[in-house]
């Protein structure tokens, strides 16, 4: 299964970009790649999260469509993420947000499986790129958000 791992830095206080991660049904906003994200269940503290993605994949004119179980440990800061229902055949992974200096590491591990049978197996590479792609622009999105001073609750 091929993986992505993508590393940043993040010149903000590990607090702040933690909690813009934990702010996901805000993604669209800053994400022109990502259609809708809805929370369909949450626990009381919120460590654990069912979340419904739409995503969009502009090169294939397609949207990718999943839910996943999102496991936060605020005391680790990570959040450890599996697809429990979509279009991948597989997909999980893992966020890890730690101090560096002044800011903030965010650490990114998205293993995944996506077939597009009427494309084949010969796209991979592209798909690959794709994926890797998009969790670079989600870093860098988080990292535009958290460095703009904006206020996060």
């Amino acid at each position: 299964m091929p993986t992505v791992q993508n590393s940043i830095l993040i010149r903000a206080p590990v607090e702040k970009v933690y909690a813009i991660a934990r702010d996901v049904e805000r993604f669209p906003d800053f994400m022109p790649e990502v259609e809708s994200i809805a929370v369909l269940e949450a626990d009381p503290d919120g460590s654990r999260q069912v979340v419904a993605w739409v995503g969009l994949i502009p090169a294939f004119r397609m949207k990718v469509k999943w839910t996943e179980e999102d496991l936060w440990d605020d005391t680790e800061r990570t959040c450890r993420f599996r697809q429990v229902k979509g279009d991948f055949s597989e997909y999980g992974g893992v966020w890890r947000f730690s101090p560096e200096g002044d800011g903030t590491r965010f650490e990114s591990e998205v293993n995944y499986d996506l077939e597009i049978p009427t494309i084949g197996p010969l796209i991979r590479g592209v798909v690959k790129k794709i994926m890797r792609d998009n969790v670079d622009r989600l870093q860098a999105a988080m990292r535009k958000r958290a460095e703009a001073g904006e206020r996060i609750p």
